[in-house]
């Protein structure tokens, strides 16, 4: 097996889908091979934008791409595909994190090298990227990000260091990964409701959910994620809110009070979007929650809105 860089271009022609496949021509077949079973990390070109390496994921299989002769896909097993926490930049103090990118002189090669849609990358330059865009004491840190949620158990932990593919593979530490970057993209404000609401201590009230839980599918992309108050985000996961694929909020009038939709919903019904486009929610995943979630319950007593 070997680690590998994934190109990809936001306004990629090729039919890349990050959390599923990645869509390459026959040239890098070999490398995506070797690759199967093992991590990449996905790499903006200089052209394409400014974010330089900004997630990861593994990949499960290769398999040609049907009706397309010369083209294949990397299957990517969506459950571990992960933004980083920070986005890691192409050079640091000048010079590449990657040794295929390097001359003899520890500078940028000139040439197509960091053109190639798929490039191999050694296991020590992997873990380095990975550790700045997911740093091992990323749950201090956050358990630390508001002074009045700090104790003397997260100062404990920071001095133990988990290697990277643990890191990768553990959930308590991938939720506080997906919780920062969900919350984040979101400005902390809640995507139903539209309300920012922070505690004595200015930790955000907000919650990050699950579009489609990972348990059935789902990844820890942004993508996947609302930034939701703690009773939406439960009624979201009982199926009692959806989003159309218009960023219209719906709500299961059989099940829901009117007059709780009036004090929960923000005036006009519409999602309250991130800023940035790619962090924007999947109307795929939306459409599966649509399907798989919304109106999936029995109607809920109405003693269970009151006090």
């Amino acid at each position: 097996m070997t680690k590998l860089v994934l190109l990809h271009r936001a306004d990629s022609i090729y039919d890349d889908d990050l959390e599923k496949v990645y869509d390459f021509p026959k040239q890098y077949l070999r490398a995506v091979q070797e690759a199967v079973g093992d991590w990449v990390l996905y790499f903006e070109p200089v052209k394409a934008g400014p974010r330089g390496y900004f997630a990861v994921a593994r990949i499960r299989d290769v398999v040609p791409k049907p009706d397309e002769p010369g083209r294949f896909l990397a299957i990517i097993e969506t459950e571990t595909f992960i933004n980083l926490d920070t986005e890691v930049p192409r050079l640091i103090d000048g010079r590449p994190l990657e040794s295929a990118l390097t001359d003899e002189l520890g500078m940028p090669k000139k040439g197509g090298a960091q053109q190639l849609a798929v490039r191999r990358i050694p296991d020590r330059e992997f873990e380095r990227i990975v550790s700045l865009g997911l740093p091992a004491n990323l749950e201090d840190i956050e358990a630390r990000r508001y002074e009045a949620e700090t104790s003397d158990f997260a100062e404990d932990q920071a001095a133990f260091e988990r290697p990277v593919i643990e890191r990768l593979t553990r959930r308590p530490y991938r939720d506080i990964a997906f919780r920062r970057k969900v919350r984040e993209a979101y400005g902390f404000r809640c995507a139903f409701s539209g309300i920012q609401l922070r505690n004595g201590g200015g930790r955000p009230e907000v919650q990050a959910a699950h579009i489609r839980p990972v348990e059935d599918g789902g990844s820890d992309s942004v993508r996947n994620g609302l930034a939701l108050s703690g009773t939406l985000h439960w009624m979201f996961e009982r199926g009692l809110i959806a989003v159309a694929d218009d960023m219209t909020i719906l709500v299961s009038r059989n099940k829901v009070p009117a007059d709780v939709v009036d004090r929960l919903i923000v005036p006009g019904r519409k999602l309250m979007e991130p800023n940035e486009h790619r962090h924007r929610p999947s109307r795929a995943l939306l459409r599966w929650h649509r399907e798989y979630r919304f109106g999936q319950i029995e109607p809920l007593a109405a003693n269970q809105w009151t006090p």
